[in-house]
């Protein structure tokens, strides 16, 4: 069976659900097709911190800068820059006077789906294959067997979006390195000296070409994130299966690093979870295609070093809400106008986001972080 929507929006991440609710605001209805099978299928990943000139001006867009506030973690902006002997080089308290405050993903995600009208996420609907019907218009496929068209399709899927062939030949490239995520959860009672060394906040540590980093929850657990400049198959050589297999093979990168810090594979509760950095390339673009456009990571896909990806997502998403209601009647002047804003604006981020990588990883990544947070150096 096939329906139709004028705007469809494939992908219920932050991104999509901001252009959502901003379109709603302004008077649009959309359809957004997610591909996980509830609001509660799985945990949304860790803390993020929310930028004033970019998630923030998104969730004031879409009416919720009010409800986000109140979900803020109070400490989560203190920092904490280590070197591997337990050194600390920066230590900066929360004073509540940042303007990247730190929000728990799944609530901040929670916010959105809860400002929708009811129905307006269709769950489980896998897409396997998107095609081009002419004037502008375009057919989206489900693994379900149900299809859709819509007048205007919006790509926010990710990484591996399946709408970015409609508009572009790039794929997401290695970008050399590999993370290895781990939990200690209840962390001040259980896992004390880990819970000391990462603080109340974000927690950094850096040597030859590798790093731990780390936030404190906003249910006490810290979430940590060892981070290795390695080849591509790296994380194929170890056994994810075995638990403790797979820590003695991270630990083994880490050898003569303070104990402190190693604690955060030894001690992690749970599985450890392999994920390899892959960003699209710096400046992506395209050329104007009626009646499809892309925002997020299916757009502007970066590294994390910079923390842009979920804001500029949201950003995205707000700006091509507010474009469209803009321009009523004539979308393709609506996208013309929102992808002018979105290019320059995502090759500066993911130039930022590229060249942290190579600051943090490189082999001064410990002397440049410290005299970036001490405010003795550049932007790195």
């Amino acid at each position: 069976m096939s329906t139709h929507h004028p705007v469809a929006i494939i992908g219920g991440g932050l991104g999509g659900l901001t252009a959502a609710r901003t379109l709603h605001v302004g008077g649009i209805a959309s359809a957004v097709f997610e591909l996980e099978a509830s609001a509660g299928a799985r945990a949304q990943g860790g803390m993020l911190d929310i930028h004033a000139d970019s998630g923030q001006e998104a969730l004031r867009a879409a009416g919720l800068y009010d409800g986000f506030r109140a979900l803020v973690h109070e400490g989560g902006q203190a920092m904490r820059l280590l070197g591997p002997d337990g050194t600390v080089h920066v230590s900066e308290a929360d004073d509540g006077d940042g303007d990247r405050p730190e929000v728990d993903r799944g609530r901040l995600r929670d916010l959105l789906l809860s400002s929708l009208p009811a129905g307006t996420v269709r769950w489980g609907r896998r897409v396997t294959n998107v095609g081009t019907l002419g004037d502008g218009r375009h057919e989206v496929a489900f693994a379900d067997g149900s299809t859709i068209t819509a007048d205007l399709l919006i790509g926010a899927d990710g990484a591996w979006s399946r709408v970015r062939p409609l508009l572009s030949d790039a794929v997401p490239a290695y970008t050399g390195v590999s993370f290895v995520e781990s939990d200690l959860r209840d962390a001040d009672t259980r896992h004390p000296r880990s819970a000391a060394v990462v603080g109340e906040g974000f927690f950094l540590c850096l040597g030859d070409r590798r790093g731990l980093l780390a936030h404190r929850e906003s249910d006490g657990s810290l979430h940590a994130y060892t981070a290795l400049r390695a080849a591509r198959d790296w994380l194929d050589t170890i056994d994810f299966a075995d638990t403790a297999a797979a820590k003695a093979a991270v630990l083994s990168h880490f050898e003569g690093w303070d104990e402190s810090v190693r604690g955060l594979i030894a001690e992690a509760d749970g599985a450890l979870v392999p994920r390899r950095i892959h960003a699209l390339p710096v400046g992506h673009r395209w050329d104007r295609v009626p009646g499809v456009t892309l925002l997020g990571d299916a757009a502007h896909l970066m590294s994390p070093f910079a923390g842009e990806g979920a804001n500029l997502a949201m950003l995205d998403g707000a700006s091509l809400g507010r474009s469209l209601a803009a321009h009523p009647g004539d979308p393709e002047a609506a996208l013309a106008a929102y992808e002018a804003a979105l290019f320059p604006r995502s090759e500066a981020a993911a130039a930022q986001s590229a060249g942290n990588l190579e600051s943090m990883f490189g082999g001064r990544g410990p002397e440049l972080m410290t005299a970036f947070f001490s405010g003795t150096g550049a932007e790195v």
